[in-house]
Formats: C-alpha cells, structure tokens, sequence
C-alpha cells in the first residue's frame, strides 16, 4: 500500500506550514474553531481523496473516507500529539487506516441465510410445541371431514391463494357457489376444531 513520500506534490502544501496546521489543530481541539477546521479542511481533503485513489478506491469510496477521515480529525483533534508526529503524518495515518478497516470491509463474506447460524431458533417451550402439533393434527382431522366440493374450495383459497373468481373460473363453477362452499367449509371447521379445544 503505497504512502505519502516526501516528495508527493499532494503532500501538504508549503502554504500551510508545520507551525501552522499545529496551531490550526490545536485550535479544533481547544475551542473547536469551524475556521481552523475549515482551513484543514481545504488543505487536507484534496490530497486524501487523490492518496485514496491512488490506494485504489473508487471516487466514490474515496470522498467517503476523505469525510470519514476529517470528521475524525474533528473529533479527535484533541489526541494529536505534535512531539510524536506532523499533523499532515497524523491525518495521513488516519486516512490510511481507514482505507484498511474499508477493505477488510469489502473482503468480508456476505452472511448466508442458508447457514444454520442464522437461523432464529423457536422459543417456543415443549409445552407450546406439543400444543401447536396436537392443533395441527385436529385442523387436519376437520379438514378430512369435509365434503370433498367443499375441501376443494377450501384448499384452492387457503393453500394455493386463489381468489374466489379464480376457483369459479377454474372450477366452472358459478361464483355464489364457490362462495357457499367455502363459507360452509368454514362454518364445518370452526365447529369442529370449536369441539376439540
């Protein structure tokens, strides 16, 4: 991953010297001046995007991390410590940093919804679960018991979610009469299982 060198026309300009971006960061980190940022700002910013892209990002990627890195340079204006570093070494550091944690990003594998992982596990208590398999059974015995015209409309409305102009057409039946059954269906259904809970 290529750095700044010392020779980079993009490093920062002499116009701004080392003095100068020390007091301008000291001046974000004390009193949170907007001048000075927006001063480190307009010196900074150009050369990051360009130092991103030439680390291979994309421009779009690249003006994303160019505002990542300053909003990070606002926030932590603070932590620079000028006997450690320059500042344009600390925001380069910066900007390089977060063009790593953005392709270990990039590069990591997107979840499966087949793994078995990502599967929410039931809450549902033995109790809950024997009691939802004894409703199934029931629904399927009244199910069973109907007249097999009013099974089919039932199944035709419920499983395969047709509308009732649908089951008519498909059927060749009259439309009132798929409507009758169903509502039979139904009526036979809730008495049932009613008899059962």
């Amino acid at each position: 991953m290529p750095e700044p060198s010392d020779q980079d026309p993009d490093r920062p300009s002499q116009s701004l010297d080392a003095d100068r971006l020390d007091t301008l960061v000291g001046a974000v980190a004390r009193d949170r001046d907007r001048t000075a940022f927006a001063a480190l700002f307009r010196h900074f910013a150009p050369k990051i995007l360009h130092y991103c892209l030439r680390l291979g990002a994309d421009r779009s990627t690249a003006e994303e991390l160019v505002q990542d890195v300053m909003l990070t340079v606002w926030l932590k204006a603070g932590s620079f410590d000028p006997a450690q570093a320059t500042v344009g070494t600390w925001v380069f550091t910066i900007a390089r940093n977060r063009r790593i944690d953005r392709l270990r990003k990039e590069m990591r594998p997107a979840p499966d919804p087949a793994d078995p992982a990502m599967t929410p596990q039931s809450h549902a208590t033995p109790e809950e679960s024997a009691q939802l398999v004894q409703s199934s059974r029931h629904l399927q015995e009244a199910i069973g018991s109907l007249a097999a015209n009013q099974s089919e409309v039932l199944r035709r409305s419920y499983f395969l979610e047709q509308t009732h102009e649908e089951i008519a057409e498909d059927t060749e039946m009259p439309l009132g009469t798929v409507k009758t059954r169903l509502r039979l269906a139904l009526g036979h259904l809730k008495r049932s299982l009613g008899d059962k809970a």
